[in-house]
């Protein structure tokens, strides 16, 4: 039961009383306003207000408050913000704060655990050996964002936005692959989960790439990279992300307030404020070379398996498993279609359990779509390049954009043979009707 529905259900015993919301408002000693927006799902009366209104409608008190509390329904957020030494994140924590607070988020901050342990005392040269430093790292960042998210779901408020400076995916960039490797052993975690767990990554491109006169080391005692050591790990940070769903790149091609303003521009287009808007591009292209790719540290492979399930007339509603080697997440996207290139795009994740429910529904008129996406950042670009089974010549690349003029520069191994973005043939949904 909805907000709407709770709102019908004091609609219904007020009616049945034969109360205007006037007259009920003056008996609860609230505004009339107030009963409106009950009404109407708008808010929710407070404990004592159910009281009363357990008492007025005969009712008993614990069901109607279990209902309230029930209907309640929290969003939460969890977001990392990374970026090579330099990038601005210090900065952009603030610019976060003002401007989700006020768009009515409880906006939470998971401080660095680099930067903890490292003026803590716990650091790479004081531990061991790199390796058991960064599962201790990797071990902490886990249970922080644990207690922090156990934290938002005990307060009384609609929209949570938790931001992670740094997220877990972080230390793979300090890591080689054996000691990345022992280190998610030891969480009994996997890569999937530990870069697929948050539900969007925005990457700061440092200081070092393209705004080298503002570098320093002055402002973090945790710093000690060169300006050639920072690119270097800027591009590292960004492959160890690569393979995220929603994953954007934010550079230094203008000011350093224009990108503060396009950091917060993007969280809130992810967040859907004002409303969830997809800009999308799609090229049909010659047929990659699968090599080049799953060996360029900017590619990252995923296997996909997506289902339609039965929806309303205009609407479009999926489910899709996600992952590698056996290792999957699950999501469910509704579409709603305003431009030829926008789209309102609603996606949640699923548990397998909600995942294997919902294939119970899928619509029998089309078949499932099995493909292969390789995740390629590229420029600060970030495609999708989708192989499919069934296809030996040719392939789709997609690329999600803040800005419907934004110039797309594809590398010189991907070949484009057109632009389909408007091309109903090339849809997903088409190409999954049985013919």
């Amino acid at each position: 039961m909805n907000d709407y529905n709770f709102g019908n259900k004091i609609l219904e015993f007020r009616t049945q009383l034969n109360l205007s919301q006037t007259e009920l408002a003056a008996m609860l000693g609230v505004t009339n306003k107030a009963v409106s927006k009950w009404e109407t799902g708008k808010s929710k009366p407070t404990t004592n207000v159910i009281r009363r209104l357990a008492a007025l409608f005969k009712l008993d008190v614990n069901e109607l408050l279990s209902v309230r509390d029930e209907e309640r329904k929290m969003e939460i957020s969890k977001i990392v913000i990374t970026g090579g030494p330099c990038a601005g994140k210090s900065t952009a924590m603030s610019w976060v704060q003002n401007a989700f607070s006020q768009m009515g988020y409880t906006v939470l901050f998971v401080p660095e655990t680099a930067t903890e342990l490292i003026t803590g005392g716990v650091a790479p040269w004081t531990c061991g050996t790199n390796a058991e430093y960064q599962k201790c790292q990797l071990k902490l960042q886990i249970e922080k964002e644990n207690i922090f998210e156990q934290a938002a779901r005990t307060m009384q408020v609609d929209k949570v936005l938790i931001v992670c400076d740094r997220g877990t995916l972080d230390n793979k960039a300090y890591m080689d692959e054996i000691e990345f490797a022992e280190a998610i052993q030891f969480t009994g975690s996997n890569e999937v989960e530990l870069r697929d767990n948050y539900d969007a990554v925005f990457h700061l491109v440092t200081a070092a790439k393209g705004a080298e006169e503002f570098y320093t080391t002055a402002n973090n005692s945790a710093r000690t990279e060169t300006v050639e050591e920072a690119a270097m790990l800027d591009d590292k940070l960004i492959s160890a992300w690569t393979g995220h769903p929603h994953l954007r790149v934010i550079d230094n091609t203008s000011t350093f307030e224009d990108k503060m303003k396009k950091l917060v521009a993007e969280i809130a287009s992810f967040l859907g404020e004002p409303e969830p808007y997809e800009i999308e591009r799609k090229y049909l292209i010659e047929y990659p070379d699968i090599k080049w790719l799953e060996s360029n540290p900017s590619c990252q492979r995923i296997e996909i398996i997506q289902t339609y399930l039965n929806s309303a007339a205009g609407e479009e509603v999926r489910v899709r498993q996600r992952g590698v080697d056996g290792n999957y997440i699950y999501f469910q996207t509704i579409k709603r279609k305003v431009s030829d290139v926008k789209r309102v795009e609603i996606e949640r994740r699923l548990s397998q359990a909600e995942y294997l429910k919902l294939l119970m529904e899928a619509d029998t008129t089309k078949r499932q779509i099995r493909k292969t996406r390789y995740c390629l950042t590229y420029e600060n670009q970030y495609f999708e390049i989708d192989v499919y089974p069934f296809w030996n010549d040719k392939a789709i690349a997609e690329i999600e954009l803040s800005d419907e003029r934004a110039v797309i520069n594809f590398p010189k191994q991907i070949q484009v043979i057109k632009e389909v973005t408007d091309d109903e043939a090339y849809k997903n949904a088409s190409l999954a009707e049985i013919k």
